[in-house]
């Protein structure tokens, strides 16, 4: 018994070394690099329609010119998706439906013709929201973030909040 469990590992150790010198699959033949690059590089059988490029022209805000609150207001184009503010300082207000918190800019002393922002819901907006609550004073914010575009509106992501101290602010 002992001879023939013996005989039988030797022979499947001699079947398994003729099997592993044996590759598993057939050898592909290499496809040239002009090839490959032709078949990356062709579009696909069933093209979808292209999502609209940046190449076209800013909208404009709507809430400027006619949507404007002042009389004979500018018009002003939104912002690209994308863009970033950063160090900008403003105000919260509120929407003119009340609804949303707006970034408020302060002027620039040059064109003043920055729309309001509307304030994407995140932890900074309620950080702001609980400074404004807590503050006696009109309270400025000095805040850094990313700008989106939705229907003729920026809207921002704010990402660093920071109270202007009263000493920098200027009335």
């Amino acid at each position: 018994m002992k001879f023939m469990l013996m005989g039988c590992v030797g022979m499947l150790a001699v079947a398994g070394f003729s099997l592993a010198d044996a590759p598993a699959t057939q050898p592909s033949k290499p496809i040239p690099a002009d090839q490959m690059l032709s078949r990356m590089l062709r579009p696909p059988v069933e093209p979808g329609k292209p999502l609209p490029t940046p190449d076209q022209p800013p909208a404009i805000d709507r809430t400027s010119g006619p949507g404007a609150v002042a009389p004979g207001a500018p018009t002003t184009t939104v912002m690209r998706e994308g863009s970033y503010i950063v160090d900008r300082t403003g105000r919260l207000t509120r929407s003119s439906d009340g609804q949303q918190q707006e970034f408020s800019f302060d002027s620039d002393g040059k064109a003043m013709k920055d729309p309001p922002l509307i304030i994407l819901p995140n932890l900074k907006l309620s950080a702001m929201e609980n400074a404004v609550k807590g503050s006696t004073r009109d309270l400025k914010f000095r805040v850094t973030g990313m700008v989106t575009e939705y229907n003729g509106r920026n809207y921002v992501l704010l990402e660093k909040v920071v109270v202007v101290p009263d000493a920098v602010q200027q009335f």
